[in-house]
């Protein structure tokens, strides 16, 4: 039992409590991802939501495959 928190095993809020162990890593930020947070799984790699919500909506097309089409006139 923690001196501390009194729990066992430690509470995740203890000092005593040990570090997080990321589940992946994201490919962009290079920071690890957690239990339970969300990611977006793509050909390089996990990424992690908040690098996804930073892309422009250009270069999150260009990460999903997708491109914009050109408008033409038909003549």
């Amino acid at each position: 039992m923690c001196s501390m928190c009194l729990s066992t095993p430690c509470n995740p809020r203890c000092p005593n409590a040990p570090e997080p162990v990321p589940v992946l890593e994201c490919v962009m930020c290079h920071e690890g991802i957690f239990d339970g947070e969300e990611y977006l799984e793509t050909e390089k790699g996990p990424m992690c939501k908040d690098c996804v919500e930073e892309l422009s909506v250009t270069d999150f097309m260009e990460l999903v495959g997708e491109e914009f089409s050109t408008a033409r006139k038909e003549k």
